[in-house]
């Protein structure tokens, strides 16, 4: 059984053209809900080479528009190009411009997704919203709903959903959380779904060649700080070779930074001010502390200082035990463990066992005395 309050009668589902969201359209119907099928048209496609490939790319559109009718179900495209492009795309050309490594896909969920299914169902005249995330709602007498983890850790993704309004959770429904995905795939292929076995999309929808800095260089002037060359340095401070552009770069990685150095070197630093990218060994990706911004709290009482917490600091990472030490408008958490490349840009997700409590973007980190 799928995790939808016996309430919603009429819902509407994102559906992306993949398999997931068309399971979660096809579970709905079997439970006799009045479902409407939506998808999102997301960006330009001329502006990106292949959309196909994509999520919310024209081939979704159409796989979405044929399960939707082999359904028989009513499907919409709603255009949020414009809210995507100001809330999505230009944000993740902003931070990376200021040497930080965003995720456009919580951002999407936070600011685009949910907030237009809401104000379109609604328009529609539903009382429910279905996706096909790998996450759960619990609802209990007299308590507030709960965003849980999915029973399938591999595939779950309550980590993106952080920054989701505490008041949609009542309308939220997340059929898929409660199963595993070899489920979801026999059901896509019982049903005889156009989307049963489909790949699933690895890249950014707006990227899908994964070249960040080919499409930077689209977004942003040539004499931009990002793209112009600067230095590799130690946290020393010794000058050890150029870089052709920080945005190029993102905290933990190895790759591409030239050779020449006396062991392993990794970025653990990057300075936009200075157009450098610090680099050092693997000792120095540790940190004991991050500070974390734009905080969105899911839970009535939110964690105070001194509580301990899980928090989870990139998708597909097991969440690591740590301390709050300050609230308010950031949140300082301490490790209980250093952790390796905390990186400034991406979601830090806190948890209390399997309940999401809320999350916000990591700020910074303090570098620990980690030996080797």
């Amino acid at each position: 059984m799928s995790q939808v309050a016996a309430v919603a009668k009429r819902i509407l589902v994102a559906m992306s053209g993949g398999e997931d969201s068309s399971v979660t359209a096809a579970l709905l119907v079997a439970e006799g809900h009045e479902v409407v099928g939506a998808t999102m048209k997301t960006f330009c496609y001329k502006e990106t080479s292949a959309p196909s490939r994509t999520c919310c790319g024209l081939d979704g559109i159409m796989d979405a528009r044929r399960v939707a009718d082999h359904l028989g179900i009513p499907h919409y495209v709603f255009d949020v190009e414009e809210e995507f492009t100001r809330d999505v795309v230009d944000d993740f050309v902003s931070e990376y411009a200021q040497g930080r490594t965003p995720n456009p896909c919580v951002r999407c969920n936070s600011n685009i997704k949910f907030r237009d299914l809401l104000h379109r169902g609604r328009a529609l005249g539903c009382d429910g919203i279905a996706t096909g995330h790998y996450a759960r709602i619990r609802h209990e007498p007299g308590e507030p709903p709960a965003l849980l983890r999915g029973v399938d850790r591999e595939k779950d993704q309550a980590y993106f959903l952080w920054g989701l309004p505490p008041k949609l959770l009542p309308l939220l429904h997340f059929p898929l959380g409660s199963q595993e995905k070899y489920e979801v795939r026999q059901r896509a292929r019982a049903l005889c779904l156009a989307t049963a076995d489909k790949p699933e999309s690895q890249e950014i929808c707006f990227v899908p060649t994964g070249d960040y800095v080919s499409f930077l260089e689209t977004r942003l002037p040539p004499i931009h700080p990002a793209l112009q060359p600067g230095k590799f340095v130690t946290t020393a401070g010794v000058v050890v070779g150029e870089h052709p552009g920080y945005a190029g770069f993102t905290v933990g990685q190895r790759r591409g930074l030239g050779g020449g150095f006396p062991e392993p070197f990794f970025v653990v630093e990057i300075r936009p001010k200075d157009r450098e990218v610090v680099v050092g060994p693997y000792e120095e990706l540790f940190s004991s502390h991050m500070t974390v911004q734009g905080v969105n709290w899911l839970v009535p009482v939110p964690p105070a200082i001194g509580d301990q917490i899980q928090v989870q600091i990139r998708h597909r990472t097991p969440d690591v035990k740590g301390r709050v030490e300050r609230v308010g408008r950031e949140l300082k958490i301490q490790f209980e463990e250093p952790q390796k490349a905390v990186s400034p840009g991406q979601s830090a997700a806190i948890f209390e066992g399997d309940r999401l409590l809320g999350g916000g973007r990591i700020a910074s980190a303090r570098r620990a005395n980690v030996t080797y």
